[in-house]
């Protein structure tokens, strides 16, 4: 199956990385999600992370490769988890817990092999309010938007509108930053009537991959954050409209034809439509 590069990716499955889960690590590789990320921070209680990262790395020193979800730099744990994931071969990046701010992306990729991506989780008021610096920061490669532990931190209900000020900052954080869209929080387990509403909401805001804690919600969300068969016909239309002799000119041609073509180039790239000429 081809997935997408990490930048294009849609949905990003957080599988905790339990001892002695390599038979799982296998399984969900495999499956529908565009990223695995073997999580060894939330996904484990704090007695079982020692033996949750000895066995993230031997996999990924093996045939196994995903990314993985590393403690907070200020927690006893980060140094430890960069200390056994660096230089093996099967790391295809790191998403750092509760990032807060630029210096914990700088300690971070300090740690870790040349080039190795970064998707910075912020998951609080702080990090929120950092955004900008974040996305900017050496060695940021995307942003991810940690709902339930901002909504922990902040009191703030789960209601898009309450919501819609986070999600704003860490979209035009990113697009100032010249990052790829953000990836917004999961949908839990237990609400999967749920799913496709929150899926849609995080596409309006501007957001082009989610979290997920269960593959099976892995093909509703690549089909939701991808172009629809009639958005492209959509975005088609746009352009032999626009393209016309007498087509119309105004002040909203520019946008309304970048829109258009983003449509068909994002469709392009996840291999829905061929690759226009």
């Amino acid at each position: 199956m081809r997935k997408p590069h990490w930048s294009l990716a849609r949905t990003w499955l957080l599988q905790p990385g339990t001892p002695g889960g390599e038979a799982v690590f296998d399984t969900v590789v495999e499956g529908n999600a565009d990223v695995v990320v073997l999580d060894i921070e939330d996904g484990l209680p704090d007695a079982q992370k020692p033996a949750g990262r000895r066995a993230v790395a031997q996999w990924l020193s093996g045939t196994g490769r995903a990314w993985v979800r590393i403690n907070a730099v200020d927690t006893p744990f980060w140094a430890a988890d960069l200390d056994a994931l660096g230089g093996v071969p099967g790391v295809a990046g790191v998403m750092l817990a509760k990032t807060e701010s630029a210096a914990d992306i700088a300690a971070t990729v300090q740690r870790l092999p040349a080039d190795t991506p970064v998707v910075a989780l912020i998951e609080s008021a702080l990090g929120i309010e950092s955004a900008f610096d974040i996305a900017r920061a050496p060695g940021c490669s995307r942003i991810a938007f940690g709902v339930g532990d901002f909504r922990r931190d902040t009191g703030m209900s789960d209601d898009p509108a309450v919501l819609a000020y986070p999600r704003a900052r860490l979209v035009i954080g990113s697009r100032a930053a010249g990052l790829p869209a953000p990836i917004d929080g999961p949908t839990l387990r237990t609400a999967a009537n749920r799913l496709a509403r929150e899926t849609a909401v995080a596409k309006a805001a501007g957001m082009t991959g989610r979290l997920c804690l269960d593959l099976a919600h892995a093909e509703t969300i690549n089909r939701l954050l991808s172009p629809s068969p009639l958005e492209i016909d959509e975005a088609r239309g746009t352009l032999d409209r626009l393209d016309a002799p007498n087509g119309p000119y105004d002040g909203s041609v520019g946008p309304t034809r970048a829109r258009a073509e983003a449509v068909l180039d994002l469709a392009c790239k996840l291999g829905l439509i061929p690759r226009r000429a």
